[in-house]
């Protein structure tokens, strides 16, 4: 065992460079062999995190240096997955905010910067991507300081050690001109400013689960930090929960650490260490893991309530169970609650009948990756529009979540932005010149009115302009919004697409379907230009005649349909709408796919 144990996490604003980053620390302490194959940005394991670039699960790591070993946890940077955040930043004793030398403090740094410094941990500044041309390392310094006295740091954590790096190129230095050789220095400076915490080995065995791995081999697989005493193979435990109530008993059967990314298991777990144990097949993230003779729990940081949710039913379309393999109820309903186990920012609630489920999240995002992933899984189902949490205060007020939104754009479009977020009754709060023709818009809106405006928002700046969101409070309700002004154009009958009808029928509206598409009655195939839904055929084909005529029998060009992420189709549906996911597509469709009994409820709605 190493002298002394360093718990630290990296925490910073998506896409500030902290995978990276680790990717080149875990290189230079020597946790590769020389001629291992070494994959590009290696905490990011998962098949839709290597896709999209983004962190989605927080993961440990560890490293040796020197005679001290450095447990780190890289953490997601998205606004989305912060409940993975919140809960790890209780297993750390120090954390690293990673600031782009360029973009300066956003609104993620600010989030994640406040749980720390709530946690008691004294950050240490790493201002990344130095080798930028357009990097302000002594601004984004004074902003970080700002920042620091807005969130009522104390004095100790005023006193923060500044480090310069560039993730990447894989060095560090503490002056912005110094040597740039390697990241010894920030290793070392990790060694001195951040201590190990005391822990009392005497004591019997408790650690506090903060992560949980379904493994195909072990089964639940628990992650937190030894509290107190020492955890030993096949030794008998429970897990309690935050009530001290006893949920799980049974035997501790494997111990792992983390050496470099890899899981090596040990014989006996000392405190301060991070270990991974199994052994109990129903404690859950929050529960304390702790020897039978200890019933105090260990307490829990309380994470952020969910602002937005969805109804998932199964796939009632004709064209159901023509794509995916997983198609009942039981199966949704038994992969929806493992996700509400496995990841603390979604909950899970179902009807009487236990034939719709609704799971809810802190954002588009995280809904979006649950659904894409179940998809990829084999999944059909039908998913209703996202709706928005309220809450109420003490005078009976209805409260909504409020979202504070940072745009960096070139100037040209600032006046379309600040337009087409007054629609949405956006609030202006700040507005910054940050030079070369370039402006910060910083936005208080309501949630309701920013579902799918990321899209929106890359029309309005050519694709140019950049938009982070989180969620800032539960503020006053803001009133009814305009829902989507486009009427939707329905499919009469089932069949295949033609191209000939389409082409006549794109001077109505953007169609949403190209030569052979399965379609369906009820389905919406596009979107008219005015409001009220229109019932369309795409199945007309040419009549033939035995006539040729010169220049008739030219090919029909249809214009290339938009393809669409899960989040924008879920941002465009009305009330009496939902979409249909399966393995291979995503349809938008009516609720109600007959016309006729959507003709009865609508008159039903009016008189009521």
């Amino acid at each position: 065992m190493t002298t002394s144990i360093r718990n630290i996490t990296i925490i910073a604003h998506v896409d500030h460079g902290k995978t990276t980053l680790i990717d080149n620390l875990m290189k230079q302490s020597g946790s590769f062999r020389e001629n291992e194959v070494v994959d590009e940005r290696l905490m990011d394991s998962g098949e839709l995190e290597k896709e999209r670039g983004i962190t989605i699960l927080a993961k440990p790591a560890s490293i040796n240096w020197k005679d001290s070993r450095i447990n780190i946890i890289d953490t997601p940077g998205h606004r989305d997955f912060a409940a993975e955040v919140e809960r790890v930043l209780s297993m750390a004793d120090g954390a690293l905010l990673l600031i782009d030398s360029a973009e300066g403090v956003m609104p993620q740094t600010k989030f994640v910067l406040a749980k720390a410094l709530k946690q008691g941990l004294k950050p240490i500044v790493v201002i990344n991507k130095l080798d930028k041309a357009d990097q302000r390392a002594d601004e984004v310094l004074n902003e970080t300081f700002d920042l620091f006295v807005s969130l009522d740091a104390n004095e100790e954590q005023l006193d923060f050690p500044v480090i310069y790096a560039s993730g990447r190129s894989g060095w560090a230095s503490k002056e912005i001109d110094g040597p740039r050789e390697n990241l010894n220095p920030l290793l070392d400076l990790v060694i001195d400013h951040v201590k190990p915490a005391e822990f009392d080995k005497t004591k019997p065995f408790a650690m506090l689960s903060t992560l949980l791995y379904a493994d195909s081999f072990l089964g639940r697989s628990l992650v937190g930090r030894i509290s107190q005493g020492t955890a030993k193979a096949n030794q008998q435990i429970k897990a309690i929960n935050l009530d001290g109530e006893k949920v799980d008993a049974g035997r501790l059967t494997k111990i792992f650490r983390y050496e470099g990314t890899k899981k090596v298991p040990i014989e006996v777990g000392e405190a301060g260490d991070i270990v991974v144990i199994a052994g109990l097949e129903k404690a859950n993230v929050a529960d304390t893991i702790c020897d039978t003779e200890v019933d105090i729990p260990i307490q829990a940081t309380p994470i952020d309530p969910p602002t937005m949710s969805i109804k998932i039913t199964v796939n009632s379309s004709p064209l159901a169970g023509t794509e995916g393999k997983k198609l009942t109820s039981t199966q949704i309903r038994e992969r929806l609650v493992q996700e509400a186990q496995n990841n603390v920012g979604i909950s899970f609630s179902e009807n009487e009948n236990k034939d719709s489920f609704e799971i809810s999240g802190r954002g588009e995002l995280m809904l979006e990756i649950l659904l894409t992933q179940m998809r990829r899984e084999g999944f059909e189902m039908t998913v209703s529009p996202p709706r928005v949490l309220f809450q109420k205060n003490e005078n009976g007020e209805k409260l909504e979540p409020i979202e504070e939104i940072t745009m960096d754009l070139d100037e040209e479009f600032s006046s379309k932005v600040i337009d087409s977020m007054n629609k949405r009754k956006g609030k202006l709060i700040d507005l910054k010149d940050t030079g070369k023709n370039k402006k910060r818009l910083i936005f208080h809106a309501p949630t309701r009115g920013l579902m799918g405006y990321t899209s929106r928002f890359l029309t309005l700046t050519k694709g140019t302009g950049v938009i982070n969101r989180i969620f800032h409070s539960y503020g006053k309700f803001e009133g009814d919004m305009e829902g989507r002004r486009n009427g939707a154009l329905i499919s009469m009958e089932q069949g295949k697409a033609v191209a000939f009808a389409i082409y006549n029928l794109q001077a109505r509206g953007e169609m949403f379907v190209t030569h052979n598409d399965p379609v369906y009655s009820g389905m919406i195939v596009g979107l008219s230009p005015k409001p009220g839904d229109m019932i369309i055929n795409v199945m007309k084909g040419k009549k033939l005649t035995n006539m040729r005529t010169q220049g008739t029998d030219e090919n029909v060009v249809l214009t290339p349909v938009r393809k669409m992420s899960i989040a924008e189709q879920l941002s465009m549906l009305n009330s009496d709408e939902a979409l249909e996911i399966t393995p291979n597509s995503c349809r938008l469709r009516k609720a109600v796919l007959d016309p006729h009994e959507r003709k009865k409820l609508s008159k039903l709605s009016e008189a009521s």
